[in-house]
């Protein structure tokens, strides 16, 4: 069994992206328009020498029984059963909405351990935006950039102690190299 990791979040934070950034090359589709990830898409990911199963989920909506939004949650509800951790994106650009705060308190009741990743923090452009996520209540969220590949060592820092606490081996712990894997964990692996 391999430690997985689901990414969750509102349409349009950038799941897909990070997605493909950890899996290393172009698996989901990424597009401007929201709703475009309608099922979870699961690949092989990695980030230096922690390798793991991930899995993409359709955004969060608020959902009326019996909707494709619905039937779409409930997918992501399957994913986060088979979660060691979960991936929480905002869009740090758009700020805190009041969906990323309803959807924080639903992930939190799930019982999965939450990183928080405040997405498109390249530059400066999402500064407010990762401020503002401390009112999430979910921890101190990771200044990240999906499309750039910044804040892959602080997400590797952050990933580390679970991957301890579930008894899972490193790659360098099992003396074993994947040439897919990440040089070491501040590269900046470009798909």
């Amino acid at each position: 069994m391999s430690f997985t990791i689901v990414i969750v979040g509102r349409p349009n934070v950038g799941k897909s992206t990070l997605f493909n950034r950890l899996v290393g090359k172009r698996l989901a589709i990424v597009d401007d328009t929201p709703g475009v990830t309608r099922d979870r898409r699961e690949g092989r990911g990695c980030i230096s020498d922690i390798e793991f199963s991930i899995i993409d989920t359709a955004g969060l909506e608020d959902a009326t029984v019996g909707s494709l939004e619905a039937r779409m949650r409930k997918q992501t509800s399957l994913a986060l059963d088979k979660a060691n951790v979960a991936l929480m994106l905002i869009d740090a650009r758009a700020g805190i909405t009041p969906l990323d705060t309803h959807f924080g308190r639903w992930i939190r009741r799930q019982g999965v351990p939450l990183i928080l990743i405040a997405n498109k923090c390249e530059g400066r452009a999402g500064f407010n935006g990762l401020v503002e996520s401390h009112s999430l209540g979910l921890g101190k969220p990771i200044a990240f950039s999906a499309e750039h590949g910044e804040g892959l060592s602080e997400l590797y820092d952050a990933l580390l102690p679970y991957i301890k606490v579930n008894d899972y081996k490193t790659t360098t712990e099992r003396q074993h190299n994947d040439d897919n894997c990440f040089e070491d964990k501040f590269a900046n692996h470009s798909i």
